[in-house]
């Protein structure tokens, strides 16, 4: 196997980490990332297979450290379906799918669409806006607060608590963001708990409602299950939303390509913004049982790291990957993952990109970049710190 040595932290490859992944998957199907200390897969065949293998999981083979630095972030993974596998993840993911059902996401749609004007009608007349925190933050922690039914005056609080904990998984971790992502667990999970304890005296037609009335073959979620559900559907998702709406944005307008969101159903041109610069990068599995891949012997408890962005550049799944281009034939990319741990979210993912991306270039028809844009020092993940544009006229609605 050969040996990769890439800091994830390097300003260079946190702009572009891509010309790296086609080294690497030069390499052959597993790379040892000497930064990770572990093999790591960039091809896309490769990060499928790996994905749906379930000799490979989430969950830790044995009981983790205690930390106590760390007790209420700990405590709020310990029920979270991420790190889950089944039959626990299995009646806690079918749980959660009563609740939040394909029929529910999509009631949404006239509320995000709503909002995405409202912010645009926000905007000032003529720009420039930073459109991270203008628009792609606020469109889906605003929407994951009503779905859940938590008071959308919560939203700052919200955020706040999020990026602390999704700090956790960057590789500029150190023990400063551990123990900030400490104090958001317990802020989060004291306000859930309370929320949870009003909404069964007091039900009302949001998912939070829902959750607490799922039931299958008798079993419901607990409590600490409810907290680590909703705190997981606004990390993950509001993360992952806020990066592809910027990074869709930024492709779009460097490319010359916005009139491909003109269309309403710009379905394809949506899953070509996830696939060309996806928000999560790396997602990792964990070796069940004894295992041989790629003449790489695994053992049991042995980590492998899933790139995501290579895998979705692979010349193997697309003509010209390096190219933003949202007309191609779709082809289903790994940004959502892929087998038991396929992302929960996706059709919400989906439903507020489309509407999302459509409002802003429909109702600024020259929206142009005002400014160079940079990514933040979030790997894994993969964003930008800020996208100032500017335009010359807004539509109406």
């Amino acid at each position: 196997m050969q040996r990769l040595h890439q800091s994830p932290t390097d300003p260079a490859f946190v702009q572009d980490p891509y010309a790296t992944y086609d080294r690497a998957r030069a390499m052959g199907p597993l790379v040892w990332w000497e930064e990770y200390g572990m093999p790591a897969a960039f091809g896309l065949d490769f990060v499928q297979a790996l994905l749906k293998d379930r000799r490979f999981g989430r969950a830790p083979v044995s009981p983790p450290p205690v930390r106590p630095h760390l007790e209420a972030f700990d405590a709020v993974e310990a029920h979270s379906m991420l790190d889950l596998e089944p039959p626990v993840h299995t009646r806690l993911r079918g749980l959660v799918l009563r609740a939040f059902t394909s029929r529910r996401v999509a009631a949404l749609a006239p509320e995000i669409e709503a909002l995405a004007h409202e912010l645009i009608d926000a905007f000032p007349a003529h720009g420039p806006v930073d459109l991270i925190p203008a628009f792609a933050t606020r469109l889906p922690v605003i929407i994951i607060a009503r779905l859940l039914g938590v008071p959308e005056d919560r939203a700052d609080d919200l955020l706040a608590w999020s990026n602390a904990m999704v700090a956790m998984y960057q590789a500029r971790r150190d023990r400063a963001v551990e123990d900030a992502a400490n104090a958001a667990a317990a802020a989060f999970t004291a306000f859930l708990r309370d929320h949870i304890e009003a909404r069964r005296a007091r039900p009302a037609d949001d998912l939070l409602t829902h959750l607490i009335a799922a039931e299958e073959d008798g079993a419901r979620l607990s409590t600490d299950e409810m907290i680590g559900t909703c705190i997981l559907l606004l990390n993950a998702g509001h993360e992952a939303t806020v990066h592809t709406i910027g990074n869709g944005v930024k492709a779009a307008l460097e490319s010359g390509t916005a009139s491909a969101f003109a269309d309403p159903d710009c379905d394809n041109a949506v899953e070509e913004v996830l696939r060309f610069d996806p928000p999560l990068h790396i997602f990792t599995r964990i070796a069940s049982e004894p295992v041989t891949i790629a003449d790489h012997d695994f053992v049991r408890g042995d980590e492998v790291a899933l790139v995501l962005g290579a895998a979705n550049r692979d010349p193997a799944g697309w003509e010209r990957p390096g190219i933003f281009d949202p007309t191609r034939a779709p082809r289903l990319s790994t940004s959502f993952g892929g087998g038991i741990h396929f992302c929960l979210g996706a059709p919400l993912a989906r439903l507020e990109l489309k509407i999302a991306l459509h409002a802003l270039f429909t109702r600024l028809p020259d929206l142009r970049l005002a400014g160079t844009p940079r990514y933040a020092n979030l790997y894994h993940f993969h964003g930008l710190e800020r996208l100032d544009v500017t335009w010359g006229a807004r539509t109406g609605r």
